[in-house]
């Protein structure tokens, strides 16, 4: 499957921290931050490059993309967009990264080898999360205002598709297999699940209160519930409930490893990142961060 040659566990977490306009760097075998870096803006979204070289982070205050070198730790370049930028996507395949556009109801396409827009494509109102499918060529992007997501085509830069899914929908998270994707559905308190081919809707996942983020590990879903303090667990076949873990205060971010061994989780009203156990279902470490750790998207390397 595209992308997935060279799997290898993730080390090292990249937080964004909005309120303290930072990134953390976070050893995620000792579970302890090696380095924090000022990151103007209010941090919000990130993304890797295929390569884990470069990381790309919104900056919503300044309305910027922000480019961070991982080698140096350091900022290389800030692409002025305008608009209200919030989540980004890295293409596996193609030198181009995705940012979506809350007020302008559009996406940018960015060439991230000259860190310049190349295109736009309209979306439905507010959107938020984005997620490609594992060979690059689908981006969807969870349009919050508008209960919907849309299905692009990378290629073409066509809006191919609007599903209705459920109310709000946040983050959005596609599976291995690039055919399922899911919602965090912020109003409605769930995940709606989309078989990506088909173009519909096959099932919904009731969540904990106000769900932020999806990510997936060992055939199971897992969601932080931002208001309820947990993470709920479901069966990824079945969509049945496995478990609500109790987590922390505000649970926002979430991503599984590469080799889905661990489920990382940031939690803004505790400033901590938690590292989970997909197997066992346990917390097995915590981080301090900075403050108000969002890290919206793909942050593990």
């Amino acid at each position: 499957m595209c992308g997935q040659a060279a799997l290898v566990d993730a080390h090292e977490a990249i937080i964004t921290n909005q309120t303290s306009d930072s990134l953390s760097f976070v050893d995620t075998d000792a579970m302890k931050e090696s380095a924090r870096i000022e990151v103007k803006g209010k941090p919000a979204g990130i993304a890797l490059s295929r390569d884990k070289a470069t990381a790309l982070v919104t900056a919503p205050d300044s309305k910027e993309l922000v480019e961070i070198d991982l080698a140096s730790r350091s900022v290389k370049r800030r692409l002025l967009l305008g608009g209200g930028p919030v989540g980004v996507a890295a293409n596996p395949v193609r030198p181009e990264a995705y940012v979506a556009d809350w007020y302008a109801h559009k996406v940018f396409v960015v060439d991230t080898a000259t860190m310049k827009v190349a295109g736009e494509v309209k979306v439905g109102d507010s959107p938020s999360g984005l997620a490609l499918t594992p060979d690059g060529k689908l981006l969807l992007s969870a349009d919050r205002d508008s209960d919907a997501v849309s299905i692009i085509d990378v290629g073409t830069r066509q809006r191919l598709a609007s599903i209705p899914v459920g109310k709000r929908p946040f983050g959005i998270t596609v599976d291995d297999d690039g055919r399922r994707a899911y919602t965090a559905n912020v109003k409605s308190d769930d995940v709606t699940v989309i078989d990506i081919p088909e173009r519909k809707v096959v099932g919904t996942v009731p969540t904990g209160r106000r769900p932020y983020a999806v990510a997936l590990a060992q055939g199971k879903g897992f969601v932080t519930d931002q208001y309820g303090g947990t993470v709920t667990v479901f069966d990824q076949s079945s969509l049945a409930p496995v478990k609500r873990i109790d987590t922390c205060d505000h649970a926002e971010g979430i991503e599984a490893d590469a080799l889905r061994r661990n489920v990382f989780v940031s939690c803004w009203g505790e400033d901590v990142l938690l590292r989970i156990d997909p197997g066992t279902l346990k917390v097995t470490g915590k981080a301090p961060v900075g403050d108000g750790p969002r890290a919206f998207g793909k942050f593990l390397r």
